[in-house]
């Protein structure tokens, strides 16, 4: 990897998931992440046993959020897997969670994140992000947000809240998700701690060079969701899964075009948080390290036509703060 340190992590049954070391905090993120968000839920036992045979399978960085309602289902697996085992500790695995929009004020940001770690019996999360570069009416949480209850972020007083989180020892490190190039140039201008991490959209039919050549520029690690087209959601797409593109190279290689469409991701030098609670699933989206594309199959990725399947439309309000999916996204779309 050229712009941060990967090292082995030798503790997966099945594989070996190379991990980066983020900018602060000494932090190793195991390249391969496993999500938590299902719509509809899933219920917290599917939760649980989805986040164990993960676990058993060597999946050992795992995504959450407020917004999910998995963190307590996750904490429960990770109780559990220390008794069966599975793992020695806590201490082995890479724990995600993130900010609410309606927690996005200054005075709310570690009681937010206490409340997250009371929910998965923590004391202490691997990475703690903004969830989306917007605030909402305080102590209401829905979703989606009614128009009128969304209020512009002090990004630089809500980022200084984050900061104290990390130096209490409450989050190793902090960042945050669905930021612009624009958006993360305000945070990185007035943090002392510098974002570790971005966790935006990234597959092959939204490849977000711009994006990702600018965070290794500034030092922070981008981390894709939506690798897959977040297939099953509300806002999701089997338009990836389709890709007549992706579905030749996969039928040449032997492959799914799941493993193609992660692959591609990896070879971005970027984390990916992958959501499937289907054992099978899970085991071959872990599958696509031994093995690469080739400069022909990279050069056709490269030409798929480009278009975002999460284009942040419930973010966006009449009253503002962003009007428009282009205010959003400052233009990347």
């Amino acid at each position: 990897m050229s712009d941060h340190q990967m090292e082995d992590n030798h503790a997966g049954a099945f594989s070996r998931i190379p991990e980066l070391l983020l900018s602060s905090g000494g932090v190793k993120m195991p390249l391969l992440g496993f999500g938590t968000a299902s719509d509809p839920p899933a219920t917290p036992e599917a939760t649980k046993l989805a986040v164990l045979e993960a676990i058993r399978l060597g999946y050992r960085h795992f995504d959450t959020a407020a917004l999910y309602l998995t963190e307590e289902p996750l904490g429960e697996a990770v109780i559990e897997a220390v008794k069966l085992g599975l793992i020695s500790s806590r201490e082995e695995l890479l724990i995600t969670s993130k900010l609410w929009c309606s927690d996005g004020h200054a005075q709310l940001v570690l009681p937010a994140l206490q409340k997250t770690l009371r929910n998965l019996k923590m004391e202490y999360l691997d990475l703690y992000l903004i969830h989306w570069p917007v605030s909402s009416k305080a102590g209401v949480y829905e979703y989606p947000i009614k128009k009128e209850d969304f209020l512009p972020m002090d990004y630089e007083k809500v980022w200084a809240s984050m900061e104290d989180c990390q130096r209490l020892g409450l989050t190793r490190a902090i960042g945050v998700s669905n930021f612009s190039r624009k958006k993360l140039s305000n945070i990185l201008a007035c943090a002392q701690i510098p974002p570790a991490v971005n966790q935006v959209e990234v597959n092959p039919l939204w490849q977000q060079k711009k994006l990702i050549e600018f965070c290794k520029a500034s030092g922070v690690v981008v981390v894709a969701f939506g690798a897959l087209g977040s297939v099953g959601t509300f806002y999701g797409t089997d338009r990836v899964l389709q890709s007549e593109v992706l579905r030749e190279i996969a039928k040449t290689k032997g492959k799914t075009v799941a493993q193609v469409s992660l692959r591609w991701a990896y070879e971005q030098e970027i984390g990916v948080v992958v959501k499937s609670f289907n054992r099978e699933r899970m085991r071959e989206n872990l599958e696509i390290l031994d093995w690469g594309l080739n400069n022909d199959e990279r050069k056709k990725i490269s030409e798929i036509p480009q278009s975002r399947v999460c284009n942040g439309q419930d973010y966006t309000s009449v009253h503002g703060p962003f009007r428009t999916v282009q205010e959003l996204w400052d233009g990347d779309i």
